[in-house]
């Protein structure tokens, strides 16, 4: 017998290729002529009528056949042919906002795990200090390593440099970057994720903090005062060392525990980005907001988001606004 206040669970068999029939369906798409040329690693690419091509990224000559390396869509630009392939591993550009999970200490620096092809480096003196102060790292700092990031934390930050052996550094010289607790990962093929002025987003009016990471992983938890201070502060410039005082001191705070309604909040913003997601879609902000919302006007219960029934009408809703904006 369930015990009081159990939730249910609901358990989906996973049916392969289901949601694309599903978008075909939609979109009634089933006998349509697709120009897209799929190839896997071995097949041969065609060259017809391209005299002098050039090889790219995906691509290998043997025997005089231009011949696939990847998995992906073949794709032309004038003389130029490749691969792309259809999921990839994040590849690290200069600025980008990660999320990440902390896999080591070695000497004065820590490994992120980025969901990339080798682990990224964040050295102690590219973090942020307690009251944002400016000085050398000492030895002290050294051996309290661990009070900043422990192994196993997540944290966000941004990629400060990329080498030349791919290797990547990271930073965290700001109040908006940090550890990150008290909420949501999701993790998201890097190539939906669309990149934005601005991957820091806090929701006052639904009172959710939503990170979306280049790298694929987005954060979604409840808006925790000192975050909220921090958001305001680097939008504003800063307000002060009183100002950074006090964030400091909310930061030390724990947080207080989040509201059933906003619990409610963050969990239906987190399906919006699963549907969005296993539907192949763009995750941005509008598009997230869109799914949410067509959730919340529509009433669809919380547990009923990964449903058919839903999937379709966001892919009814997407089809309508792209027709829209093409008839514009």
């Amino acid at each position: 017998m369930a015990a009081a206040g159990a939730v249910a669970v609901k358990v989906r068999a996973l049916v392969p290729g289901a949601d694309v029939a599903l978008i075909e369906r939609v979109l009634n798409v089933h006998d349509a002529p697709s120009n897209t040329t799929f190839v896997c690693v071995g097949d041969e690419i065609s060259t017809e009528g391209q005299e002098g091509f050039l090889r790219g990224h995906g691509t290998q000559v043997v025997d005089g056949k231009l011949v696939a390396t990847v998995c992906g869509v073949v794709e032309r630009v004038n003389k130029l042919i490749y691969v792309k392939t259809l999921n990839s591993r994040y590849n690290a550009e200069q600025g980008d906002v990660v999320v990440g999970r902390v896999a080591d200490l070695a000497g004065k620096a820590w490994r992120v795990d980025l969901k990339s092809r080798q682990e990224a480096k964040l050295l102690l003196s590219a973090v942020h200090l307690p009251g944002g102060i400016q000085r050398r790292r000492n030895a002290e700092d050294e051996l309290n390593m661990r009070s900043f990031f422990r192994e196993g934390e997540l944290i966000s930050a941004e990629v400060q440099s990329v080498h030349a052996d791919g290797s990547v550094a990271l930073h965290t010289r700001s109040a908006k970057y940090g550890k990150l607790v008290c909420g949501q990962l999701l993790e998201v093929p890097p190539n939906l994720i669309k990149r934005q002025k601005q991957h820091f987003h806090t929701l006052e009016a639904l009172g959710v903090e939503l990170i979306i990471g280049c790298n694929g992983l987005v954060w979604v938890a409840p808006l925790r005062p000192d975050r909220l201070a921090a958001a305001n502060a680097a939008a504003g410039g800063g307000a002060g060392s009183a100002g950074a005082d006090e964030d400091e001191a909310a930061a030390a705070a724990p947080p207080p525990p989040p509201s059933r309604m906003q619990l409610e909040v963050v969990c239906r913003m987190a399906n919006a980005i699963r549907v969005l997601t296993r539907l192949y879609m763009p995750v941005y902000p509008a598009s997230i907001m869109a799914t949410y919302e067509a959730a919340v006007e529509g009433e669809v219960a919380l547990a009923d988001m990964m449903e058919p029934g839903f999937l379709e009408a966001v892919v009814g809703q997407e089809a309508q606004r792209r027709s829209s904006a093409m008839q514009e």
